[in-house]
């Protein structure tokens, strides 16, 4: 576990020199030992800053991506999240270390097969605020709603209607949208307005459901 641990502190370091990622970002990052979240033939490339096959034609994103994701989110202790995609668990992981015990993150998978799998690993981990639920994710969750943040790990044609009416007034959602471009947008909910920031070009497999891809 040293041999890992070490190689996260590189890829968290590496991180904060050509992301500038705040110290919250970084600690969170660190505690999370992706390693565990890839097959096993994938360990030693854990800690490399690309995506990685994870089965069923999914990935986990590639570290710099989550760091992203997690500042543009400015996630603090005690919210409530909800993640689209859940595939291996891993960035589900590093949004319960920002909310912490007192909050919670709810994450919605489509394949159950990964779902278990990412329900098994956060288990044994510890991530008991952490919620895998098999669905549609581009229905949402709407027993938990309303959310404070909300991100989408797949491409969308467009926001889906069901995410903006379970986003809570003054949250933010990040999501990537488009099939061949695809930009990521920071999305916040103001006055029951939407008002959407590009943050720019990402690739990401497609949420595929109801307000969604088709499969």
């Amino acid at each position: 576990m040293d041999e890992y641990f070490e190689r996260r502190r590189r890829m968290v370091e590496k991180l904060k020199e050509e992301l500038n990622i705040s110290d919250r970002v970084a600690e969170a990052m660190l505690k999370v030992p992706r390693h565990l979240f890839v097959p096993p033939e994938y360990r030693r490339e854990a800690y490399n800053d690309y995506p990685l096959p994870i089965g069923y034609d999914q990935t986990i994103s590639a570290p710099h991506m989550v760091a992203i994701m997690c500042e543009l989110l400015d996630l603090k202790e005690g919210m409530k999240v909800l993640e689209i995609g859940t595939g291996s668990g891993y960035h589900a992981a590093v949004v319960a270390e920002l909310v912490g015990k007192r909050g919670k993150v709810i994450t919605v998978e489509r394949i159950p097969e990964l779902a278990k799998r990412a329900e098994k690993t956060l288990k044994e981990l510890g991530y008991d605020n952490v919620i895998v639920v098999v669905g549609d994710g581009s229905e949402g969750y709407e027993k938990e709603a309303p959310y404070d943040r909300i991100y989408v790990t797949a491409t969308a044609p467009d926001v889906p209607p069901p995410l903006i009416e379970q986003l809570k007034e003054g949250g933010k959602m990040v999501i990537p949208i488009g099939n061949f471009s695809q930009y990521l947008y920071l999305i916040e909910k103001k006055k029951g307005k939407i008002e959407k920031r590009n943050m720019g070009p990402v690739r990401f497999v497609p949420l595929i459901g109801k307000f969604g891809f088709k499969d």
